[in-house]
């Protein structure tokens, strides 16, 4: 590869150029995104997926912001946005819980948590929450949501309203559809990655590596 060279003043000899160092922003995704050892490449795109897999519901959530009728209910309208901003921000962040599964910060607790920096994460610390939490996304979206849309009728039993979403017909049924579906995949992208890394853990301690 060629390295840059700095001019050099008259009669000086040309210094190579110093490399810039990275970002901030860039080291620290590097840092949230980069694998650890004997971490499987299918373990590793699942994870980086899942936070790809919940973004389109929020982007289609965000939409409501610019919405006429906020569908509210006794909210009043600046409540509404508030609740849709903060949902879709805690389910991209719970969704990048996921990569802690197949990154460092997901076996050692990073520098910023107080008390516990640098110490190993225990593995039932990030199983049982990662395995509870893959059985109610399970639950919720790849088998209620379903049989709801099936059978138009909302949780507590009572039929959709004429103007949901999904009844809308046309490309905006399709928009709903195409930004909801993809959340079926959560629960399981995350049991399976969840499984890896119990599994991984477990070679780790049988090796002496903790």
């Amino acid at each position: 590869m060629h390295q840059a060279t700095v001019p050099a003043p008259c009669g000086g000899t040309a210094e190579p150029a110093t490399p810039r160092p990275p970002g901030r922003l860039r080291s620290a995704w590097r840092a949230a995104h980069e694998p650890v050892a004997g971490v499987p490449d299918w373990a590793r795109r699942t994870a980086y997926a899942v936070p790809f897999v919940v973004l389109p519901s929020g982007i289609w959530r965000l939409g409501v912001l610019f919405a006429d009728d906020k569908r509210g209910g006794m909210l009043p309208d600046w409540a509404m946005n508030i609740y849709v901003a903060c949902l879709t921000i805690v389910s991209e962040l719970l969704a990048f819980t996921a990569v802690g599964l197949v990154a460092r910060w997901g076996e050692v607790f990073p520098r910023w948590v107080p008390f516990l920096r640098g110490r190993r994460v225990p593995t039932t610390a990030a199983v049982v929450p990662a395995a509870i939490g893959a059985t109610v996304l399970t639950f919720m979206w790849t088998i209620v949501m379903p049989l709801l849309e099936i059978t138009q009728t909302k949780a507590n039993g009572d039929p959709l309203p004429d103007d949901f979403p999904s009844k809308a017909g046309g490309w905006r049924a399709a928009y709903f559809y195409a930004s909801y579906l993809p959340l079926t995949l959560w629960g399981p992208m995350l049991a399976v990655v969840t499984v890896a890394y119990a599994q991984r853990r477990r070679r780790s301690r049988a090796a002496g590596l903790g």
